[in-house]
């Protein structure tokens, strides 16, 4: 009897592991990749001045303080050029 059941068994369609293509395991949403973020100083190869207000605010909050690179999307070299730019307007009472 219990032969029949091992023959049976070996018969029948193996079942593949996991959970269908897409999806999590957990049968929760499939995981979305982020975006990567292009540095916008890179891709238009455009200069940064200290003296160019309308371009340094929107990289400052309401209250002064620089924004962090992985929440602005700027490239390290950049960063730091916007970080350099920023307090020299700021020494210079433009902002």
């Amino acid at each position: 009897m219990s032969e029949q059941i091992n023959e049976q068994i070996q018969q029948q369609a193996p079942i593949e592991g996991g959970a269908p293509q897409g999806a999590r395991a957990d049968g929760k949403r499939p995981m979305m990749k982020p975006k990567r973020r292009v540095c916008p100083f890179c891709a238009n190869k455009t200069g940064i001045d200290y003296k160019d207000i309308m371009k340094l605010k929107k990289y400052v909050t309401e209250n002064g303080k620089i924004i962090a690179r992985r929440q602005s999307g700027l490239c390290a070299r950049h960063q730091r050029e916007i970080t350099n730019a920023v307090k020299r307007a700021r020494n210079m009472s433009l902002l």
